[in-house]
């Protein structure tokens, strides 16, 4: 299975991120803290290069503590500066803004030495669709800029923003690649919402998730739907799901859609515990 996926604004977003590199001092990379490599677009890191970048695991209070970590210590040995954060911690927004200040601190003293008068650092913020990224730019700059919503690819321009008098902050577009070559990885995303639930069979999203949590994360899902480890055959856990959450049709038959929906909203909602989609190989 190939899903291939590639909007023309998109493509469009690529040019313009190569076009505005120039124009920054830092790349800031959002990735999701529960599927980080996945949710890193293959196709920017060719675009990116050799650009200093700092990489923001987000929504770290639904990720496993312990991955995100690891993940940390993952992207460190890469020598690359990594911070797990949550967008309603304004602790977490505070260390963002740190980080970002000594990133940028560099450069501006090039500038001093070249008798230029320092300006606030100036950073490209980019990521794949629905990872956060317009609610964290709201976050950091202490007001209402960017649109947010819970729909990938709302963000379809780029924007400066200044943040405090700390730094500038180029927003762009979520960018998705034109196809994922790895089913895997399709269905990660697809699990935490970044892809558009309509380019996958919710039902296969599903049995993934359930699949993945039997073998990492066996007392949650026990706990939530009194799955097991050893329960294999997937139509029966549809049904034994569906029973339980009373997602039937009538004459009293489990409707396997409806228990796709309730497993996939407890996943992206925290209900079914912290959990992270793929482990570290550090």
């Amino acid at each position: 299975m190939t899903i291939q996926w590639f909007p023309g604004h998109m493509a469009k977003a690529r040019r313009e991120v190569e076009e505005k590199l120039k124009l920054v001092d830092f790349v800031m990379e959002l990735v999701d803290a529960r599927a980080p490599l996945s949710s890193q677009n293959p196709m920017l890191q060719q675009v990116l290069q050799n650009k200093t970048k700092m990489i923001v695991l987000m929504k770290k209070d639904l990720a496993d503590h312990w991955q995100t970590e690891k993940w940390i210590s993952y992207f460190k040995e890469k020598d690359i500066l990594a911070i797990a954060v949550n967008v309603n911690d304004k602790a977490d927004i505070k260390r963002i803004i740190q980080f970002a200040k000594e990133l940028g601190q560099e450069k501006m003293e090039k500038l001093m030495k070249k008798g230029i008068q320092p300006r606030p650092a100036r950073a490209m913020i980019v990521g794949i669709p629905n990872v956060g990224k317009s609610t964290l730019i709201n976050r950091l700059a202490n007001k209402k800029i960017a649109k947010t919503g819970d729909r990938p690819g709302i963000t379809k321009q780029q924007l400066w923003i200044k943040v405090k008098k700390d730094f500038e902050l180029l927003d762009t577009p979520g960018i998705l690649w034109p196809k994922f070559e790895d089913e895997i990885v399709g269905y990660r995303l697809a699990a935490i919402g970044t892809i558009k639930d309509q380019l996958l069979s919710l039902q296969d999203i599903t049995a993934f998730v359930i699949k993945y949590m039997q073998e990492h994360y066996p007392a949650l899902i026990e706990e939530r739907y009194n799955i097991t480890r050893d329960m294999e055959d997937m139509w029966e856990i549809f049904e034994e799901i569906g029973k339980q959450r009373g997602a039937l049709v009538s004459g009293g038959s489990v409707n396997f859609d409806k228990v796709s929906d309730i497993v996939l909203r407890d996943l992206r909602t925290g209900k079914l515990g912290n959990i992270t989609l793929e482990s570290a190989q550090a």
